[in-house]
């Protein structure tokens, strides 16, 4: 059962809220992986908006609960989805789906909320209709139920691609939020989420220059680093209690309000850096380097401030021959083929869980 191999399709809808990625991958769910194809469908700006208010109403209540606004967003969703499915380059030979959904509320014991929840939306068994296939869902919610903080998820399948990867090393995911897994030359690995990466820069050249993001990190270089609203905004960040798990909503661009577009976006874009760099400093070894994934990758200002903040070489994860833009589709497709065998998807060093934890649901077409 260990060897079997399995041709499955990974999805993923980022706390970015920019596109669906889809990847193809062939993998046994333990240490073999094989990338095959990948395809992004993105988000209009309509359909942005409206999961982005459902995210809004999903923070207002206490639990999930049913709700027209969300209702409509995971329709939505899910459709997007059935889109990247069909579009992907050799999907008809994937047996298996991995659908992450979309997260619009987290609210883990780190929170300190009363009742800890995790809520992705996304309707499984429609996506497993109109696809014909099986998919796998509701990866986070047993980690939660178990002690766990939910997030993040990926560091099983980053510990799958680094088994040849120099050590000691960081994998370092810069979406909506950033997260890190890391690697010592013992064995010793841990992951923790740093704080926010892309989610307040977005957020911050959308309200002052109505583009969706700061391309190539132009408008955060052209500014300069305010301090002593950097120390306001990373005074939440430390070492304390890691494993942790955010939400994009845990922060807010309030603290640089009175700074012009420029200074802002170079504030936010150093605050990104100093939290990654306030929760590498307690580990217990130094990495020689961190390979980076997601959008923040793309931005060469905050690629910059990252390796001066951490004194840490940073490079995207494509000097390892690695797919930075589908690593984390591909991660959920390898955790489908994980809950077919019953093997954990998380475990104490990554989520903070008891015990190694399986997870996930299985929808039939």
């Amino acid at each position: 059962m260990a060897s079997e191999k399995h041709i499955v399709i990974g999805l993923m809808s980022g706390t970015s809220v920019d596109a669906v990625d889809a990847a193809l991958i062939e993998t046994d769910g333990e240490g073999h992986v094989r990338g095959i194809s990948a395809h992004d469908r993105p988000y209009t700006d309509a359909e942005r908006a409206l999961i982005r208010r459902a995210a809004a109403r999903a923070l207002e209540l206490p639990a999930p609960a049913a709700d027209p606004l969300i209702a409509e967003a995971e329709q939505l969703l899910t459709q997007a989805h059935t889109e990247a499915v069909l579009a992907l380059p050799g999907q008809e030979q994937a047996t298996l789906i991995g659908f992450h959904g979309q997260t619009v509320a987290h609210r883990p014991p780190s929170s300190g909320h009363p009742n800890p929840f995790t809520w992705q939306i996304g309707d499984a068994a429609l996506l497993a209709r109109r696809t014909g296939r099986p998919v796998v869902h509701d990866f986070r919610s047993a980690d939660v139920a178990a002690g766990g903080e939910g997030a993040p998820l990926a560091p099983g399948y980053h510990r799958a691609l680094a088994s040849n990867v120099e050590r000691p090393v960081g994998i370092l995911n810069l979406g909506g939020v950033g997260n890190l897994t890391w690697f010592d030359e013992a064995g010793g690995w841990g992951a923790f989420d740093t704080g926010p990466a892309n989610g307040l820069i977005d957020d911050w050249v959308q309200q002052h220059t109505g583009a969706r993001y700061d391309a190539g990190g132009a408008l955060a270089a052209s500014g300069r680093v305010d301090e002593i609203a950097l120390a306001a905004l990373a005074g939440g960040i430390g070492p304390e209690g890691s494993p942790r798990s955010f939400d994009r909503a845990d922060f807010s661009v309030e603290a640089v309000s009175a700074l012009s577009a420029a200074d802002g976006a170079a504030t936010l874009t150093a605050f990104t850096a100093e939290s990654i760099a306030r929760t590498l400093r307690p580990l217990p070894v130094r990495m020689k380097k961190l390979l980076v994934t997601g959008g923040g990758r793309h931005n060469p200002t905050l690629m910059r401030m990252i390796a001066a903040r951490t004194g840490i070489p940073a490079e995207p994860v494509e000097t390892q021959g690695w797919h930075g833009d589908a690593l984390e589709a591909q991660a959920f497709g390898w955790l489908a083929v994980r809950h077919l065998k019953g093997l954990p998807l998380s475990w104490p060093e990554t989520t903070g869980v008891p015990a190694p934890t399986p997870g996930g649901r299985l929808a039939r077409p």
